[in-house]
């Protein structure tokens, strides 16, 4: 995962997975993805025993470093937030070399789906997408779509680079250079779904099962509708436009050993699969009162049992 010391107790998922971990009695160990290698074969990593509680600023206690055979863990969560960087791909390699422990996510499966990509799989379930690197292929997209478009690195999270571009904007060509980077850079371009105005859908899952959801309603002054930069959170509830999405996302979602995973839906339309970190589970906690991480760890656990 990240750095713990610097992460957002009130909104972290990882923290609220650790911390249920810990209260069941199981031993909690954290590092770094530098920290992972290989040794003699096996998947070796510099971890750190770690202590937790629900206090602003004193939230860990951090013990001495060991050296740890990863196949000697029962279960390891691959947490760590995006880019989806070459050193993020190393990491996740050498995960996948782990032959008895289990990994959450799997990594095979984690390398096969890009979060904007895999959707993909599903185009008839999503807006209408384009994926290109051409300036003159975004801005034909975008006439086709009346104008306007959202455009997203492929590689990105919580909303970071994402544009919502107009024709007349005299900034549309120097946006369009910044997100490909000179056209040296794919980027997902996407119809605009004024439906965003009235939430962004975050729906867990765990191996392909709806587990909450929690609506993301961008602020008035924001195209965007993640939480971290100003969107607010309401209650939601799953409609059959959701249910069809989640039914046809399930069998590919368990085939790729994707077990806990947050789709993102528009207006009854799939934008993103995510699968890296996802997040949500304290604010639909909070709208709720309800504790997902321990039905997440009765999961874990019931498929810890079922492997072994």
């Amino acid at each position: 995962m990240d750095p713990i010391e610097s992460i957002d107790i009130q909104g972290d998922t990882t923290f609220v997975l650790m911390l249920e971990a810990q209260r069941r009695g199981h031993r909690v160990l954290y590092a770094l993805p530098d920290d992972l290698g290989v040794a003699h074969g096996e998947v070796v990593a510099r971890v750190r025993p770690v202590t937790l509680r629900r206090e602003v600023g004193r939230h860990v206690d951090v013990g001495d470093a060991q050296t740890l055979v990863l196949d000697e863990a029962d279960v390891v969560f691959q947490r760590k937030d995006p880019p989806v960087d070459p050193a993020y791909v190393t990491t996740t390699q050498i995960l996948a070399l782990c032959r008895r422990a289990l990994v959450l996510n799997r990594p095979q499966g984690i390398l096969a789906a890009n979060e904007k990509l895999y959707a993909l799989n599903f185009a008839d379930l999503m807006p209408a997408t384009c994926v290109t690197h051409s300036i003159t292929t975004l801005r034909e997209f975008m006439g086709e779509l009346g104008g306007e478009m959202i455009v997203k690195p492929l590689d990105g999270r919580g909303g970071e680079g994402i544009f919502h571009v107009h024709e007349a904007d005299r900034n549309l060509l120097s946006i369009l250079e910044q997100s490909t980077t000179f056209e040296s850079r794919r980027v997902m371009a996407q119809q605009y779904l004024p439906a965003v105005r009235e939430g962004d859908k975050r729906i867990l899952l765990i191996d392909g099962e709806p587990l909450g959801a929690v609506l993301r309603v961008p602020a008035e002054d924001e195209h965007r509708a993640n939480l971290h930069v100003g969107g607010s959170a309401a209650k939601s509830l799953l409609d059959a436009r959701d249910r069809r999405i989640i039914e046809r996302l399930a069998p590919s979602l368990r085939r790729d050993g994707l077990f806990f995973v947050g789709i993102d839906v528009i207006g009854g339309l799939l934008t993103e699969v995510n699968v890296t970190s996802p997040t949500g589970v304290q604010e639909i906690n909070t709208l709720e009162g309800r504790q997902l991480e321990a039905e997440i760890l009765d999961a874990v656990e019931a498929r810890l049992s079922s492997e072994r």
